[in-house]
């Protein structure tokens, strides 16, 4: 009995020290996939490579960011890291359906600043228009694209009517600390597309987060550059979820209006949009919601709230057909219900790109 007894011990420590020397192996892949790590940073081990550089002034491998897009590998199975250095780049960008897995990091979102002027009737060199898709700075067309401390603007300008920043139909992309300026029509996003975004900061006119996307703003901001209208979603009838704002900040240039803006307007009957725990300043409209101007929207459309603070929020005067949510519907609305495991994976917290 004595000896079994000691047999037994000596096969458990031998499990352990196995299992702690696999644990130790799996920690490590992670911590040099960037997927975990110390959240303090600075360590040389949680530096990712750039693959590429781009500067304006030439001190890069590239000048322009259209440049290094077109240099990464076809149909990557793998992030490609292109960092661009501070700078004006006025530039139509495209990244291809064929270039999978961009990642491109600026080196700080107010002044790395991807911008040109196109606007949709603008007419082009064969005689015909732009068009409103035609008109983006940015075109994403390429999936699982990533972009981190970027600024995307369209500057055409407030009377140039549709004006994109950025027009996106690649299926998956992500977007941290990233600005994307305009007027209106600034963000637009295809059908059965799926965007995250988080600290990003989004300005316009009217209808300047549009498109049929399922889409999560994450802690973003707002503004509004004049009266007018937030989102003019298109969600497919078919599609769980449309836009879904959470603990957002909706604001206004100083000299917009007490109750000017609404916070959406069907650009589709089954148009859906969710507000949750959002701060809303005092420029939006009480009634919250616009039929564009079709009583039958009001059937099909779903606009809905969860604890909206601000002079904006006002639940007792919203437009009857939209919805105030109890908490136990708000869940439904959740990060891992809409957008979870559908979206690229952001660089963990305490890495950075080396180059």
């Amino acid at each position: 009995m004595l000896k079994t007894k000691r047999y037994i011990r000596k096969i458990h420590v031998t499990t352990s020290v196995f299992a702690l020397i696999v644990g130790l192996i799996f920690i490590s892949c992670l911590s040099d996939a960037g997927i975990t790590g110390d959240s303090s940073g600075g360590d040389e081990g949680n530096v990712i490579k750039t693959d590429v550089v781009v500067a304006a002034d030439g001190t890069g491998d590239y000048k322009t960011v259209q440049e290094a897009i077109d240099a990464a590998p076809d149909n990557a199975q793998e992030p490609y890291y292109i960092y661009v250095k501070s700078g004006i780049y006025k530039e139509v960008i495209t990244v291809p359906r064929n270039k999978n897995h961009i990642y491109l990091v600026g080196e700080e979102a107010t002044t790395t600043v991807l911008t040109y002027d196109n606007y949709a009737s603008r007419i082009k060199p064969d005689g015909s228009e732009y068009g409103t898709s035609g008109s983006a700075s940015f075109f994403v067309q390429g999936n699982n694209f990533v972009a981190e401390n970027i600024t995307f603007e369209n500057n055409a300008g407030i009377k140039a009517g549709q004006a994109l920043a950025i027009n996106i139909s690649g299926a998956y992309s992500s977007f941290r600390n990233c600005r994307f300026l305009g007027h209106q029509d600034t963000w637009y996003a295809g059908n059965g597309t799926y965007q995250y975004l988080k600290d990003c900061y989004i300005e316009g006119s009217v209808d300047f987060i549009f498109g049929g996307s399922t889409a999560y703003f994450d802690n973003c901001q707002l503004e509004s550059t004049r009266d007018g209208y937030i989102t003019a979603a298109s969600t497919p009838e078919d599609q769980a979820y449309g836009y879904v704002f959470h603990q957002c900040t909706l604001t206004a240039r100083s000299e917009i209006a007490k109750s000017s803006v609404y916070l959406g307007r069907p650009w589709r009957p089954n148009a859906q949009v969710v507000f949750i725990d959002c701060t809303m300043d005092k420029h939006i409209q009480q009634p919250g919601w616009h039929n564009w101007g079709k009583p039958d929207n009001e059937k099909t459309a779903y606009y809905a709230e969860f604890n909206s603070r601000g002079e904006g929020a006002s639940p007792e005067t919203r437009v009857s057909w939209s919805r105030q949510l109890p908490a136990e519907e708000a869940v439904k609305f959740r990060y891992d219900k809409v957008i979870g495991g559908k979206h690229p994976a952001l660089i963990a917290e305490g890495y950075k790109l080396g180059y």
